[in-house]
């Protein structure tokens, strides 16, 4: 057998970061739980989405009662429904404080 090329080593590299376990949305509500008061330019830059992208997931998963947005100023503040339980149903016997709490979000952060 001959060793792989370098050019596919690199397209295969390339293609195991194509996708990730958990969804956008996942990330930029940990990202919240994280930091209640980030700014979406910053959910963005960590999440690697676009601000718009971060804006209709936000709107999302206010609508969906996971999030609420509270105005403080000229910012925003995010709280979230830690018992609101995951919405698939392989995993709706978990809630997302649960979900949070194994990704790293502190039960402090997670209790606001």
């Amino acid at each position: 057998m001959s060793e792989p090329s370098s050019e596919n080593i690199s397209d295969a590299e390339t293609a195991a970061h194509r996708w990730t376990f958990l969804s956008n949305h996942a990330h930029v509500l940990l990202c919240i739980v994280r930091d209640p008061d980030a700014r979406v330019r910053d959910i963005a830059a960590k999440v690697g989405i676009t601000q718009r992208a971060v804006q209709r997931i936000l709107s999302e998963l206010e609508e969906v009662e996971i999030l609420t947005r509270e105005r403080h100023g000229r910012r925003n503040r995010y709280l979230v429904n830690v018992c609101q339980p995951l919405r698939h149903p392989l995993e709706r016997h978990c809630t997302i404080g649960q979900l949070m709490s194994a990704l790293g979000g502190t039960m402090e952060e997670l209790s606001e």
